[in-house]
C-alpha cells in the first residue's frame, strides 16, 4: 500500500489474494472503513481497478492496481437548540450572557451538540463568522464547568472591535474562586508563563520562560479555618485555564477542579467533608464581573453576574462547618 495523498490509497495486489472481491479486499486493508461504507464508495466512482471503474464483486488478480479516494467529511452543520442561559444584557451589536456551569460555550470532540452557541443561533440569527463556522460570534471563552459572564459579539465589525480590547488588556474580567488552603497576606500576583502540559497534551501548566506570558491578580475576601479561602481573582492575559493552572502552581487549586486539584473525590480525605454530602461537585470558579468600552456607542460598560447557588452551597457549608 502507498499512500500519495490525504484520504487516497494506491494498492498492488499481492500473489496471496488471487481472485478475491474487491469489497473483501479493501475491507481487510488499513484504512479503517466498514464494508458497506467501502462498497458505496465503489458505487459512487471513488474506487478503481487499473484506472477503470469497478464493481464491489469484480475479483482482483496479482498485479491490479487498485485506488481507493476517500471524500473529505461534510463540514459539520450547527443547528439552534433550546438551550438555556441568562441574558444580562443584549442590544443590536452584542449579548451578555451569565453561562450556567456545565454548559460547553461551542462544538468541540465529545460535545457536537448542546452548547451555548447552538442555543445563541436558536436566540438569534446574526452572530458574527470571524470565530470560524463552529464558533459564531465567539471572542472568548469560559471552561464547561467554569459559570459567569461572557460577550458575544453579533457582527464582524464588533468581533474585531472586541478582540482588539481583549487582547490589549482594557477588558476587565474579574472572578469569584473558592481555594484550598489558607492563603498568606491579603493580595498577591501571579506572574508566572503558561504552555502545554509536555506530556499530557489536553493540559496546561507553567513552563519555562519563552512560552506564553500569564499574569493573575487575587485578593483574599473571606477563610475559613477548614483550610479553604475565597477569593476575587483579576486576569491581565487570557490563557487556557489560566487561573486553575496558576492557583494549583501557587499550592492553592481550586475546591472541585478535577484536573488541577488533587483529585474528584478529594473531600472523601477531608475531615471537615467525611460525615456530609459534599457539596461541591465542579471547579468553584464563577466569571463575576465583566467590563469593556461599547463598540458602537463608546462607553465604558460594567456587568455583574451574582454567584451560583452550587457555589453559595459550599460557602455556607464552611461557613456552618465553623459555627459547629
Amino acid at each position: 500500500m502507498e499512500n500519495k495523498k490525504e484520504g487516497t490509497f494506491f494498492y498492488r495486489i499481492p500473489d496471496e489474494y488471487n481472485n478475491i472481491r474487491l469489497d473483501v479486499f479493501l475491507s481487510s486493508c488499513p484504512v479503517g472503513l466498514s464494508r458497506s461504507k467501502i462498497q458505496s464508495l465503489i458505487k459512487n466512482g471513488d474506487v478503481t481497478v487499473n484506472n477503470g471503474p469497478a464493481k464491489p464483486s469484480h475479483k482482483l488478480i496479482p498485479g491490479d492496481h487498485v485506488i481507493i479516494s476517500i471524500p473529505p467529511a461534510p463540514p459539520p452543520v450547527l443547528r439552534p437548540e433550546a438551550i438555556e442561559f441568562e441574558i444580562i444584557h443584549e442590544d443590536e451589536s452584542l449579548i451578555v450572557v451569565n453561562k450556567p456551569a456545565g454548559l460547553v460555550v461551542h462544538p468541540a470532540p465529545g460535545h457536537a451538540t448542546g452548547t451555548l452557541v447552538q442555543g445563541l443561533l436558536m436566540h438569534c440569527s446574526g452572530l458574527s463568522g470571524l470565530g470560524g463556522t463552529m464558533r459564531p460570534g465567539i471572542v472568548h471563552r469560559l471552561d464547561k464547568d467554569t459559570s459567569g459572564l461572557l460577550v458575544v459579539a453579533k457582527n464582524d465589525l464588533v468581533h474585531r472591535f472586541l478582540q482588539r480590547q481583549f487582547k490589549s488588556g482594557m477588558v476587565k474580567k474579574q472572578y469569584s474562586a473558592l481555594v484550598h488552603g489558607l492563603i498568606d497576606g491579603n493580595e498577591g500576583k501571579i506572574d508566572v508563563p503558561i504552555g502545554r502540559h509536555p506530556r499530557r497534551r489536553k493540559e496546561m501548566a507553567v513552563t519555562p520562560s519563552g512560552e506564553k506570558q500569564a499574569l493573575t491578580f487575587w485578593r483574599k475576601t473571606e477563610e475559613f479555618t477548614g483550610g479553604f479561602s475565597l477569593l476575587r481573582v483579576t486576569i491581565k492575559t487570557g490563557r487556557t485555564h489560566q487561573i486553575r493552572v496558576h492557583l494549583s502552581h501557587t499550592g492553592h487549586p481550586i475546591v472541585g477542579d478535577p484536573v488541577y486539584g488533587p483529585g474528584r473525590y478529594w473531600w472523601k480525605k477531608n475531615p471537615l467533608f467525611q460525615k456530609k454530602a459534599p457539596p461541591i461537585k465542579r471547579q468553584m470558579l464563577h466569571a463575576e464581573y465583566l467590563g469593556f468600552v461599547h463598540p458602537t456607542e463608546n462607553l465604558y460598560l460594567e456587568f455583574e453576574a451574582p454567584l451560583p447557588e452550587d457555589m453559595l452551597h459550599g460557602i455556607k457549608f464552611l461557613r456552618d462547618m465553623e459555627r459547629n
